[in-house]
């Protein structure tokens, strides 16, 4: 079935884990656009600030504190959606924790806190709003990782948690179609972004983590969601090495095995402890949208690419041909 969606300025938009990073400066710009919006997110200061902020500027939005692990919480952010403008057009599920430890040092607790919110926070956010996407049609978009199609060392459960998101989308993607829904189903998976989740991870290493380079302004993620809410995709990649990424790990495993040429560490600011803080599983810090310690740049030439679908692949062969270029050099340079 064709997915129409409406223009951003006729919509009305859902957005989790709002109080900060991505999901907070989506919601700005949704605002400037004309979006009415609701912000939800589990720190009720920072929402209100955030409100406080946009309708300040003449734009409309409100706010629900919910813990979308929790479903009747989701539910209830969706209802007050519906009851504040009248409909759901886009439901953004942003709300996200990570874990910088090794699968062996994670506590099971942790674990299973970080699934019920970066799994279940979606599954559950699905669960609210298709009930009012499917009324007029719309949007579900979601904001995974690259980490939804490769192993990452440290971040194993977060990436487990991204895997079954993907796994979760894609069912529902086929079960939506077959029912001939009108609701656009989107996986948007960035790389490394400006945001403050090296800064709120839970700590089990003993330096404090840094978001993998080469870093990007998150101003891409949320013009990403902007486009998705409005021009219905199955996935965008964000980022200038996010896809290399992927295809690399996908057709050429043996460039990331220990010593290989493309294997790099989740890098870590080896002159600064882990912040002393509650962790990622609080209510998360004030409106912070970037890092702390880490800046990025403006502009991804592939993702302005991919979502036009135009030229990328143009560059994905470029990236399988270098990758060749180094495993044939490698094997050259074995001793016989």
């Amino acid at each position: 079935m064709r997915h129409k969606l409406k223009r951003i300025a006729e919509q009305v938009m859902v957005i989790t884990g709002a109080s900060s990073g991505i999901g907070l400066r989506a919601a700005r710009e949704a605002a400037e656009r004309g979006a009415k919006v609701l912000l939800v997110d589990r720190n009720e200061l920072a929402l209100r600030r955030a409100v406080q902020e946009i309708t300040a500027c003449g734009d409309m939005a409100a706010y629900a504190v919910a813990d979308v692990g929790v479903p009747a919480e989701a539910e209830a952010a969706a209802r007050l959606a519906a009851e504040r403008f009248g409909r759901i057009d886009t439901w953004v599920n942003d709300a996200g924790v990570a874990i910088y430890a090794t699968l062996e040092q994670t506590p099971f607790d942790e674990h299973e806190r970080l699934f019920r919110i970066n799994y279940f926070g979606v599954v559950n956010g699905a669960q609210a709003a298709l009930p009012y996407l499917k009324q007029g049609g719309g949007a579900l978009i979601t904001i995974g990782l690259t980490a939804s199609g490769v192993p990452s060392p440290l971040l194993g459960a977060y990436a487990a948690s991204q895997q079954a998101v993907k796994g979760f989308l894609d069912s529902l993607r086929i079960e939506l179609a077959a029912e001939r829904v009108p609701v656009s189903v989107t996986l948007i998976k960035p790389s490394g972004m400006e945001t403050p989740i090296g800064e709120q991870t839970a700590h089990h290493q003993p330096q404090e983590a840094l978001v993998p380079p080469p870093v990007h302004d998150s101003n891409i993620v949320a013009d990403t969601i902007i486009h998705a809410a409005q021009h219905p995709r199955r996935e965008i990649t964000v980022g200038r090495f996010s896809r290399a990424n992927v295809l690399v790990r996908t057709h050429f495993p043996r460039l990331l095995k220990p010593g290989a040429p493309l294997l790099m560490p989740l890098p870590a600011d080896r002159n600064r402890l882990p912040a002393a803080r509650d962790g990622p599983f609080g209510a998360g810090d004030d409106g912070q949208m970037r890092a702390g310690m880490q800046t990025g740049g403006r502009i991804s030439l592939y993702t302005s690419a991919s979502r036009h679908r135009a030229i990328a692949g143009l560059g994905i062969g470029a990236i399988a041909g270098l990758a060749a270029l180094l495993l044939s050099r490698r094997k050259s340079l074995r001793p016989d």
